[in-house]
């Protein structure tokens, strides 16, 4: 077990961690309990009743948050010609055709979203396995493969995330940080968790959310009531 820092052990020593608590509660304990000095991104994490081995039961999708993440995030577009121009006219820190993919195979990554236009994906589709492992391949369940791009450049840059369940069945995303306000929080966890239960798959059996944990960047969890998890 890692050696845990004396801030960290003063804010674990503040949750009962046998008891499941109310989103608005576990929210306001996280605000307070942060033990950083730095502005804390805040979690949460869903273990879903799914087994990710079966394609009838993937999680996947992406929600735009009501108040953002806090943070800013670097958007590459695939695109040329007018959607070229309609990608940087809509904010995106970068846009390219043939010589993107290029630079991108030769091992630039300076960017945390890339999206592209359906007729460049022969292209794109070269980067599978530099993009995919990341998490940053283009995909239609997640509009980041569109011919509507400026729509996708402004969500993302307003605060749209995209989620997945990984191998475990836990998705892991962040709602925001330390810093806002008790409501912004609470909103921007309402709309994951909706957004989550809408994508509940057909062939997933029994309880559907199983637990669900919030913490920030550098401290413990808090656990909310998995029954009730809007409140």
């Amino acid at each position: 077990m890692p050696k845990r820092g004396k801030k960290y052990l003063n804010a674990l020593e503040k949750i009962d961690r046998n008891h499941l608590y109310d989103p608005d509660e576990a929210l306001n304990l996280i605000k307070e309990i942060a033990p950083a000095n730095f502005d804390e991104t805040v979690e949460v994490s869903v273990r879903l009743g799914i087994d990710p081995r079966h394609a009838d039961q993937q999680v996947r999708g992406a929600v735009v948050l009501p108040h953002g993440t806090g943070k800013t995030r670097k958007v590459l577009v695939f695109a040329k010609g007018d959607k070229a121009t309609e990608a940087a006219n809509a904010g995106a820190d970068y846009v390219g055709a043939e010589e993107m993919v290029q630079k991108v195979q030769e091992g630039w990554l300076d960017f945390e979203v890339a999206v592209a236009t359906p007729d460049m994906m022969s292209m794109v589709g070269r980067l599978g396995k530099i993009l995919g492992p990341r998490g940053m391949m283009p995909n239609p369940k997640t509009g980041t493969v569109t011919f509507d791009i400026e729509r996708a450049v402004k969500e993302i840059k307003a605060g749209k995330i995209e989620f997945r369940a990984d191998k475990t069945g836990i998705v892991h995303a962040p709602i925001g940080k330390v810093s806002f306000s008790l409501e912004s929080l609470k909103e921007n966890y309402t709309t994951l968790i909706e957004t989550l239960i809408k994508a509940r798959p057909a062939a997933a059996k029994g309880q559907y959310i199983r637990s669900i944990t919030v913490s920030s960047t550098m401290g413990p969890g808090v656990k909310i009531n998995p029954v009730k998890p809007l409140g």
